[in-house]
């Protein structure tokens, strides 16, 4: 039986087929995902990886990234420490962070796979367009709550599912390394499980705030 890949309860529902996908939606936490005999090979999805173009120099992307890491930047003092956390083969969030004195790193399954960066915390993390690209969401946002220490805020990017009919027309979907949606509910879900507080920067970006006095989280 299928569980699903954020919360691992069997409450999965058919949401919507197109001629290339099976999308199930979960009645507990509303992750949409795509069925695992839909997904790539791990050759095939870093192919298709390798042909992404983002560039520091690229203007229309620092502004694209700006959505997210503006408000970020307005809220952190310049001595912080960042994480860039799947930055893909072109970094540029580092990049723009540096430029006002703020020190990010960066790390990427594919392209800068530093365990060690793993191991330690920061005083924010962003993840902008990577967490749909995650079959294994739980074990992802576990990791992540273990990168961000009291206080921290992880920045997520990513278009929002909104419902089965607009979804039926989303070009989001139709990138094949894209396989698993969230909506509002869906972080509202996350943002309980881990005690995170939630806050909705914009159509496509969330702040989750880990609370300064830590408390015991529970996985299962």
């Amino acid at each position: 039986m299928s569980l699903c890949p954020l919360c691992q309860q069997t409450s999965l529902s058919v949401f919507h087929q197109d001629n290339v996908r099976a999308y199930q939606r979960c009645d507990n936490c509303s992750l949409v995902s795509v069925a695992a005999a839909f997904r790539l090979s791990v050759i095939d999805e870093r192919a298709i990886y390798d042909q992404h173009q983002n560039d520091p120099d690229d203007q229309h992307y620092r502004q694209f990234l700006a959505r997210a890491i503006n408000p970020l930047f307005e809220r952190i003092e310049p001595d912080v420490e960042g994480l860039d956390f799947g930055c893909g083969p072109g970094p540029t969030i580092s990049v723009m962070a540096a430029e006002l004195g703020i020190k990010t790193h960066n790390y990427d399954l594919y392209y800068f796979n530093d365990p060690e960066l793993l191991s330690r915390q920061y005083d924010f993390v962003t993840m902008t367009e990577v967490i749909e690209h995650v079959a294994e969401a739980l074990p992802l946002l576990q990791t992540l709550d273990s990168l961000l220490k009291p206080g921290a805020i992880l920045v997520v990017m990513t278009k929002r599912v909104i419902s089965e009919a607009a979804f039926s027309t989303w070009h989001y979907k139709q990138d094949l390394t894209h396989i698993n949606f969230y909506s509002i509910e869906t972080f509202e879900w996350i943002a309980a499980k881990f005690n995170w507080t939630l806050e909705v920067i914009g159509a496509d970006v969330v702040f989750l705030t880990k609370p300064l006095v830590a408390e015991v989280n529970c996985y299962t």
